[in-house]
């Protein structure tokens, strides 16, 4: 590998590794800091169709994309993190970011200005994003006065391993941000291990098609949630995501909780940000085996004694032949309160709220924080409820989502939108009463 180094950090300087394998080449880690203006790394100056200058706007940043994969969509995900960031950044007085799949550096950009993190790790196993991603951080200087070489580092490795190397050197960050592709559950415990108590991961996955129970044996391999087809399988793949961690945590002694959880249509994207302290999740508490019972469209949670024991209300006790379970996973909240409230006000304050659909995204933010709010309701159940599915049982025409929200709240039960699917709420009343009370909305 050629090292492409003009300033190197002497704390991040590449050293000897031991190969394992010795079928296969050791590979070295290149540390990269704010280049000499008086160098070019020999890989930035080629130039073909893919690597041509690519401007692009986000949030008032410039950056490049090289050619690189880039989604615009992603950009309310990246505008999480970021609020999430610098709400740690305010309460804990320092902000270390490790961006382990970094792509072109819009992310550690944002992180680095926005999120007014003290140092970013910005890091890709592709070698080839070089140049884009000095040129990215640079504009971050440039725009806020950073001094060279002491804010950021760019480093080309394998996510895991870095974060080995960091844990090796008890070089420790608050956040670290893992944006991987599939469903590949591997980084946590590096992650954790790299990671400072009480701070924080930024998990992706990508597997709509596990998440949807079409591969259960993968999802089981995965995250340890054998997982099948259910109504509401967008929420399950966060849930399944939360889960997984979850269960690495626990075998190290940590526990972990959601601060948000967001899904995006575009990909499908499932994102997680979790809060990582000492000890373990008290037992049985929001890790559960959840149910989806097909003749009458009711959930339930069921813990690990109940297993061979499961029952759905409709079958007066007895063990249901309907019931389609999944598990185990998170079955608490999906989102903090009071985090997600400072997120808000945090957007509003920046102006980024109240200004309709984000740029380049199709979502408002400030309406996403909100549904992410009501959300948050401790009595609220997992999953979701949508309208045409009601509306099908109860063999009506389906009832105005905003109506059956009052209803229920009348009737005493808790209910909110859901941000995963339009025409559907969550809530904790029975598929039972929803039915009723739906054909006697469509009665008046």
């Amino acid at each position: 590998m050629l090292l492409l180094l003009t300033k190197t950090l002497s704390h991040y300087r590449p050293h000897q590794t031991i190969n394992p394998n010795p079928r296969k080449p050791n590979l070295q880690i290149c540390f990269t800091t704010n280049p000499n203006p008086q160098f070019t790394p020999l890989e930035s100056t080629t130039t073909n169709d893919s690597s041509k200058p690519t401007n692009e706007m986000e949030r008032g940043l410039e950056f490049e994309t090289g050619g690189y994969f880039f989604r615009h969509e992603s950009a309310i995900g990246r505008d999480l993190g970021v609020l999430a960031a610098h709400h740690y950044k305010k309460s804990k007085g320092s902000l270390r970011v490790l961006d382990a799949m970094c792509g072109c550096g819009i992310r550690s950009l944002r992180y680095l200005v926005q999120g007014e993190a003290d140092f970013v790790l910005a890091n890709d196993a592709n070698e080839d994003c070089n140049g884009i991603i000095l040129s990215n951080l640079a504009r971050g200087e440039r725009g806020e006065g950073l001094e060279s070489g002491e804010k950021w580092v760019v480093s080309h490795s394998d996510a895991n391993r870095v974060m080995r190397e960091c844990y090796l050197k008890r070089d420790l960050f608050d956040l670290i941000d893992i944006d991987s592709f599939g469903s590949d559950s591997s980084f946590f415990r590096s992650a954790f291990d790299a990671l400072k108590f009480d701070g924080l991961i930024y998990a992706t996955s990508t597997d709509g098609y596990s998440s949807g129970g079409h591969r259960p044996h993968h999802s089981l391999a995965s995250y340890g949630a054998y997982v099948r087809p259910m109504p509401f399988s967008n929420e399950v793949g966060l849930r399944m995501l939360i889960g997984g961690a979850v269960r690495d945590a626990s075998v190290l002694g940590y526990h972990v909780s959601p601060l948000f959880s967001y899904y995006s249509y575009h990909g499908p994207i499932f994102r997680v940000m979790l809060q990582v302290n000492r000890g373990k999740l008290p037992e049985s508490k929001h890790y559960a085996f959840i149910s989806y019972c097909k003749l009458c469209g009711n959930s339930q949670a069921f813990s690990w004694g109940k297993l061979g024991k499961m029952s759905c209300p409709c079958s007066n006790g007895e063990v249901s032949q309907s019931l389609v379970v999944s598990g185990p996973m998170w079955t608490g909240p999906l989102h903090n309160t009071t985090y997600v409230t400072e997120m808000l006000s945090l957007a509003e304050q920046w102006g980024w709220a109240g200004q309709g659909k984000s740029p380049g995204t199709d979502t408002d933010l400030k309406k996403l924080l909100e549904l992410m709010i009501d959300e948050s309701d401790p009595h609220l159940q997992f999953g979701y409820i949508k309208l045409d599915e009601v509306a099908s049982r109860a063999k009506i025409n389906s009832p105005p989502l905003k109506d059956m929200m009052s209803i229920l709240h009348k009737e005493g039960y808790a209910a909110s939108r859901s941000h995963i699917c339009n025409n559907a709420l969550k809530t904790n009343c029975p598929m039972a009463v929803i039915i009723e009370l739906a054909k006697d909305f469509q009665r008046r």
